[in-house]
C-alpha cells in the first residue's frame, strides 16, 4: 500500500495505522500507529537496530509493508511513481559523492519528477525554483562549482536545496546531520524547520542527538524492538522514565551534569 497522491479537503495529515515491515519475512517494525499534521516536525528516536530507518523506508515506499498509510485522507494500492516522487522527499546522511555535478545540476535533479517527458527541458519556472532553492541555503556564489570541491557541510546544503526544489509534501530525514560539524547540524535543521513551518510541510526524521531532537521537534516517538513505547512532545518523551530503560543509561541526569559544567 502506498501514500496517496490525492488531496481531500479537511484531512491535512499523514496517518499510519497498524504498520508492519521488515526484511526477508521478518518484521522489524510492528503495529506502528501515528499521525502527523501539516506543519509539524516529528522525530523518531531509539537505540540502534530498533527500526527507525525501516519506518522511514516504509513511509518512503522503498520497502514493502503491511498496514495503511494515508496522506490527506486517501490510501491507495496503486500510484504513479513520478507523481509519488513529487510528494515525498528523502534526505539521508552524507555519503561519498560519485558524480561530478555542479551545485546547479545537482539541485536541478529535484525538478525531474515535474518534467512532462524523459527528454523534456527545464521550464523557466523550474529554473526560477532551482535558483531560489540555491539562494535559500546561501550557496548562490557556488552554483557553478562541482560538488566534489565542496565541504561536507556545503554538500549537505546542496542536497537540502535539491529537496527544496522538489517541494515535497512530506520530508523524510534519515540522520542527515551525521558527520557534520555542530554548526552545520544546527543550520541544516533550522533551514528545514523554517521551510516546513512556512510552507506547512510534514517532516519526519531520525536523529541520534537528543539535544537537537529536544530543540527542533514538535512531536517525538521512541521505538524499542520495533514498537512505539513512548510518544508525545519532546518534553514528555525525553522526561519519560522509559527513556532510561530503552537506552539503558540515565540520559537525563547525564545531560544535566554536562550542562552544569558549562556554568
Amino acid at each position: 500500500m502506498h501514500i496517496s497522491i490525492l488531496k481531500i479537503k479537511g484531512d491535512r495529515m499523514l496517518k499510519i495505522k497498524e504498520l508492519y515491515s521488515g526484511y526477508n519475512g521478518v518484521d522489524i517494525i510492528k503495529n506502528i500507529n501515528l499521525q502527523v499534521n501539516r506543519g509539524e516536525i516529528l522525530f523518531i528516536i531509539g537505540p540502534n537496530g530498533c527500526g527507525k530507518s525501516t519506518l522511514l523506508k516504509s513511509i518512503a515506499n522503498l520497502i514493502e509493508y503491511r498496514g495503511t498509510i494515508k496522506f490527506e485522507g486517501v490510501d491507495s494500492n496503486i500510484h504513479v511513481r513520478k507523481i509519488f516522487a513529487q510528494k515525498v522527499g528523502l534526505m539521508s546522511q552524507l555519503s561519498e559523492i560519485h558524480f561530478p555535478y555542479t551545485v546547479y545540476e545537482t539541485v536541478s535533479l529535484g525538478r525531474y519528477p515535474y518534467l512532462k517527458g524523459t527528454f523534456s527541458s527545464l521550464s523557466k519556472e523550474d529554473i526560477k525554483i532551482i535558483l531560489e532553492s540555491i539562494e535559500k541555503v546561501g550557496l548562490m556564489d557556488y552554483r557553478d562549482k562541482m560538488i566534489t570541491e565542496l565541504s561536507g557541510g556545503q554538500i549537505q546544503r546542496v542536497f537540502l536545496a535539491k529537496l527544496f526544489a522538489q517541494n515535497p509534501e512530506i520530508i523524510l530525514l534519515d540522520e542527515p546531520t551525521n558527520h557534520l560539524d555542530f554548526k552545520y547540524q544546527v543550520e541544516l535543521l533550522d533551514h528545514v524547520k523554517r521551510w516546513a513551518k512556512t510552507n506547512k510541510k510534514i517532516v519526519i526524521g531520525v536523529l541520534h542527538d537528543l539535544n537537537l531532537v529536544h530543540y527542533f521537534a514538535d512531536k517525538v516517538i521512541m521505538l524499542d524492538n520495533g514498537e512505539i513505547v513512548s510518544e508525545g512532545t519532546s518534553m514528555e518523551v525525553l522526561n519519560n522514565d522509559k527513556l532510561k530503560d530503552v537506552y539503558d543509561i540515565d540520559i537525563k541526569s547525564f545531560m544535566k551534569n554536562i550542562l552544569n559544567k558549562w556554568e
